[in-house]
This record gives structure tokens, sequence and C-alpha cells, in this order.
């Protein structure tokens, strides 16, 4: 008897761990496994909340097909205790595993409410958008000009959340006093910015920022940025370059930045300027007459007189030869490429075609034709 009743307990143990290693295979498989999430979603961790919250958030939501299974890979990987806080972008088909990582170990938000301060050419604005999970992109939801507007209430409200992003964009063609001026209006911010940064030497990006983060941290890194973008493009330059430096490269750079918005006429304007440059032409650009009247502290707001076209000044590219001294703002890595990469041209003249670009010309008689359409087209828009 006992030695049957030994037998069938022996039997029952073997079935048991036979299943248990079966349940262990299978929870692995799933760990790693493609998850049912069939569109995407944003996970809000708020802040105090747990693996069962989260887990039972995650299940309601289709992400994990068993809330349970996530508690126990989270407590068999030990994760269960590095729970961050934040809104994590889940995409369609993300495992336990991945979804583990995203919000423990990064643990920073990819998704929900962010606020974008643009720091632009003429003004500063604050932008209060949501990202849609399904579709992955942003949606407006508020936007005012700081200093100028009242800001609306759902900045005032998001601004204190826990889970809300911050970021600092620069615009391309914005001087450093701009970015200084921007910094010191965003009041999330601490510190002094310290010395204003060399013109030139801010890398137009999207910069992430948290609440308390000093200014001067922030003016390193668009510093550190533009150094890498200013050695990469220096090292990709073609022989044909008319500038003979790196420096001589971030000077005309900017000038081509402040010259055109439009991406395709980069190259084209690069080559007007690289042309002159090899003739032994003057610039005669008009955006390093403004700077050489503001430095880059605002914006001009009118048109230039021709007392100031004719005034001496290290920038007024009309009356000095080559090269200003520095350059008159911040360049984008496109402009910085096109300066040591110019279209092949024999275009050295060029006029606004009032359609948003320009009108190239080679000769000055073909430039003067474009001058009187670019004319007649401004009257015409003076006269409605």
């Amino acid at each position: 008897m006992w030695r049957s009743l030994a037998s069938n307990m022996l039997t029952i143990l073997v079935v048991m761990l036979f299943l248990l290693g079966g349940v262990i295979l299978w929870g692995k498989s799933e760990y790693s496994a493609e998850g049912p999430l069939e569109t995407a979603i944003c996970l809000q961790v708020r802040p105090g909340s747990n693996m069962t919250r989260v887990s039972k958030d995650l299940a309601q939501q289709g992400a994990v097909s068993s809330g349970a299974l996530f508690r126990l890979s989270a407590k068999y990987t030990e994760k269960s205790s590095q729970l961050k806080a934040g809104s994590f972008l889940v995409r369609p088909g993300t495992s336990i595993e991945t979804i583990l990582d995203q919000i423990t170990i990064g643990g920073a938000s990819t998704c929900g409410t962010e606020v974008v301060y643009r720091v632009g050419v003429t003004r500063l604005r604050a932008e209060v958008r949501e990202l849609d999970p399904a579709s992955g992109k942003f949606v407006e939801r508020a936007e005012f000009e700081l200093g100028v507007d009242e800001a609306p209430e759902i900045f005032t409200a998001l601004k204190s959340a826990s889970d809300t992003r911050f970021r600092v964009a620069l615009a391309e063609g914005v001087t450093s006093w701009q970015v200084v001026n921007g910094l010191n209006a965003i009041d999330i911010l601490s510190g002094d910015p310290g010395e204003r940064p060399a013109e030139g030497m801010l890398a137009p990006d999207s910069y992430e920022i948290v609440q308390g983060q000093p200014r001067d941290e922030i003016l390193e890194q668009m510093q550190e940025r533009q150094e890498l973008l200013v050695a990469a493009a220096w090292e990709n330059r073609s022989p044909d370059a008319a500038v003979q430096s790196p420096q001589e490269m971030l000077i005309l750079a900017s000038i081509i930045e402040k010259e055109t918005g439009v991406a395709r006429e980069l190259g084209q304007v690069a080559s007007v300027f690289t042309n002159r440059l090899n003739r032994g032409m003057r610039l005669q650009t008009d955006p390093t007459v403004i700077y050489g009247v503001t430095r880059g502290e605002g914006v001009l707001g009118r048109g230039l007189r021709q007392s100031e076209l004719r005034k001496v000044t290290p920038w007024n590219t009309y009356v000095i030869e080559g090269l200003p001294p520095t350059p008159i703002a911040n360049p984008g890595k496109a402009s910085l490429a096109a300066a040591v990469n110019p279209d092949t041209t024999d275009y050295v003249f060029f006029v606004a075609a009032g359609t948003g670009g320009h009108a190239f010309a080679e000769t000055l008689q073909e430039h003067n034709s474009n001058v009187a359409k670019w004319r007649q087209i401004e009257a015409e828009r003076n006269n409605n």
C-alpha cells in the first residue's frame, strides 16, 4: 500500500514539475513575444503608481494578454521597484519585455503633452501640443507669444504637471542674443546664462529641457552640438569651396541662412557668393548691413536707409571686401553644408522673384530685368 502511494505521489510530482516547466517556458516565450496591441497607446504612469495599477491599465487597453503575467515578469526581472513616472508611447505589437524597459530603464516620456518654446527670428512663442498615438503626430492645443499674450489656462495647468515634457526649439537664422533673450524668458529654467556665446556657435535644433535646468547648461549643449556640425561640414567640404577655414565657412553659412528660407535654393545662393568671392566682387548682401546696424539684437523692423547702405561698418558688404569678421546669425546644418558644397553655376546676382524664392542671373542685364519684375510685383501688391 505504502509503496503504491509513494509511486502515485512520485507520478504526481513529476507531472507537476513537467507542468511547471511548461508554464515557465510559456512565460519566457510570452515575455519576449509580440504583444496583442493593435493600435498605439500613450501609457500614463502617475507619480506614486505601482506595477499592479500599470498592469491593469495595460490589460484594459489591450497592450498585454495578462496583467498577472506582466506583474510576474516585473518581479522576476527585479524591475518592480524601478517604475518611473511619465507618459510612454507603446506601439502595436510591443512585447512585455520592451514595455518594462520603457517604464523602468529609460524613464523618459515619449508621448503625452509637451510644451515647446520656439525661439524664432521675429518672435518667441510657446506651443502646447499632444501626441496622437494612432497617427504618431502632434496635435496643437494652444499657442501664444511669450511676453505679449496672456498664457492660456491649459498652459498654466500643464506647466506644473509631473508628466509634461518641455522643449526649446531654435529656428535657423536666430542670433545668439535672441537665443539668450529667449532662454531668459522661459521661467521654468534657472540661473544666469552667463556670457553671450559667440555668434554662429549655437546649433538651431530642438532640445529637451526640464524644470529648474540651468540656462548656461542648455547653452553649453547648443554650442557642443554646433561644434560637431561645423567639424562635420568642414570635413566634407568640396575642393571648390571659396572659404579657407571653418570660421569662414560659418560666416558664409550664416549669410546664406539669412538670404533664403527655401531649402532647394541654398546651393544656388551659396554659388552666387562663392562666385563673387572667387572673382573678387563684393558680396553686397543686405542681411550683413542689417547686422551692422542691430548687432543681432532684435529685428530692424524697417527697410534699410541709403545712409546705412553707404556707412562703413565691419559688416557692410557693400563697402568692404570679402567676408565680414563674424557670422551674422546661427546657421543650420543645411546652410553649413551649402557654404562648402555650393551648386556649380555662373550666377553672381539674385533678387526676390515674388513667389517666395529668388530669380538668379549671370549678367547684370539679366539681373536688372529680374529686379524690374520684382518692383512691378511689389507695386501691384501695395496698390491692392
